[in-house]
């Protein structure tokens, strides 16, 4: 770490993914003295190779605009790489270095066969019109599409990247490529090679893990308050699975503040979430405009202000802090599950872990993303298409498995679960494994 820290200064986010896992890591790392040897870790921090490129595009006003553009193809030690694309004004080399460096492991956890690899540009798509996301995506993939490919890099959506984002990216990518091969971006359009219940898996898939995380506690989720951060494509899924199961959403929120559901979130502001989030606005506001005396707007404020049961952070990196737990826990909280990377402070994760309440990280919480875009490319390979059944069925195995990997590294000597120990030894073990087998290279 501090080799680490000196040669990338200011690099936070990724300094902080390595060091959560290597203090995980660090007593089964030591009992392998081939790890050692073969210098694993050493090789493991650092992704295979960065692409850095511009993208020039004009605007409607007839502006010419230029934003950077990434590919880190982290590792590819199990599989292809694979991970997804950010658009945020916030997206740095660090930003990206850290999603992958944590898809890496995410992926290992799924059972399926995919590296780990992540990507973006600081483009903001809020304001943007429907013509300008399209010129940007079709400039974005004018640089990157010969660095992928459906055996090489497939990417996905991720903040700020939805099915209309992927749809543009396909297009042009189609055009270069000049082959339909639709293996090459998974979260597709269902007519296309897209595959059942993508849009929504991320957040199915958390509140599946969320279900076997609460019965091996003795608990269940029906009943529970929840509280959502985020109002976007996982917030959503979120916040659909929470009510099929019989949680009741008390809560989401956004950058311009919190909106408190009293009597719970309906199949009709779970619909809503998508013309908020397709409408480039940002503004969880528009929730309480849309539907007066059902919901309480609060300018400034977090999700975690409104009393819960559980807490799930959908939205960002590092969006719980410390004051975030400790006001959680003052209002009755008992659960945290990161359904966002990174999404907990480390401080925040200590309070939570030595206050004794249930927690778990994105890495393995929101894995059923990643796990059902390989889903998506298994049918793409074939050729066919499963139904929602059959997806739903697989995705319900994949977090199962992942749930039994925690528990299998992550148990306690008193029968409790370190569920961040757990997933970081389980996702490490299968790389370095990998890694070792494949030589020096």
């Amino acid at each position: 770490m501090t080799r680490l820290e000196a040669k990338y200064p200011g690099e936070n986010e990724y300094l902080q993914a390595v060091r959560e896992v290597l203090e995980s890591v660090e007593e089964v790392y030591n009992q392998h003295p081939e790890f050692e040897q073969a210098r694993i870790v050493e090789r493991m921090v650092e992704p295979d190779r960065i692409f850095t490129f511009r993208v020039t595009w004009v605007d409607d006003r007839g502006q010419v605009q230029t934003n950077l553009g990434y590919r880190v193809q982290f590792n590819s030690a199990i599989g292809p790489y694979k991970g997804g694309l950010r658009f945020h004004r916030a997206v740095t080399p660090s930003m990206l270095k850290f999603l992958g460096f944590e898809q890496t492991f995410k992926n290992a956890l799924t059972t399926l066969p995919m590296g780990g690899a992540k990507g973006g540009s600081d483009f903001d798509p809020a304001g943007k019109s429907d013509a300008e996301i399209m010129r940007f995506c079709q400039a974005f993939m004018y640089e990157l599409w010969q660095c992928i490919g459906p055996d090489q890099d497939i990417p996905a959506g991720d903040v700020g990247v939805g099915g209309r984002e992927i749809g543009y990216l396909y297009g042009m990518y189609k055009k270069l490529a000049r082959e339909y091969n639709t293996g090459v971006l998974t979260g597709k359009g269902g007519t296309w090679g897209g595959s059942v219940l993508r849009p929504e898996a991320t957040g199915f898939g958390a509140l599946y893990f969320t279900q076997h995380l609460l019965h091996k506690a003795g608990k269940d989720i029906a009943g529970q308050r929840v509280a959502i951060s985020g109002f976007g494509n996982v917030a959503w899924g979120a916040a659909t699975k929470a009510l099929q199961l019989g949680a009741k959403v008390v809560a989401i929120s956004g950058p311009d503040g919190v909106c408190a559901i009293p009597d719970g979130i309906t199949p009709e502001m779970i619909d809503y979430m998508l013309e908020m989030r397709a409408s480039n606005r940002n503004r969880v506001e528009d929730m309480a405009d849309k539907f007066p005396g059902k919901t309480v707007f609060t300018a400034g404020k977090k999700a975690w202000s409104v009393p819960c049961d559980i807490a799930l952070p959908c939205a960002f990196q590092n969006e719980l802090a410390l004051e975030d737990a400790q006001e959680l826990k003052a209002n009755g909280c008992w659960c945290c599950c990161e359904v966002s990377n990174m999404g907990c402070r480390p401080e925040a994760i200590h309070f939570f872990q030595q206050g004794g309440i249930l927690f778990a990280p994105g890495k393995a919480v929101n894995a059923g993303g990643v796990a059902t875009s390989g889903l998506e490319m298994t049918q793409n390979a074939q050729h066919i298409s499963w139904s929602g059944k059959e997806v739903d069925e697989k995705l319900h195995y994949i977090m199962e498995s992942i749930h039994h990997q925690c528990v299998q590294y992550g148990t306690r000597p008193d029968g409790s679960v370190d569920y961040v120990k757990g997933a970081n030894i389980a996702g490490f073990m299968k790389v370095a494994r990998a890694m070792l087998e494949q030589g020096i290279i």
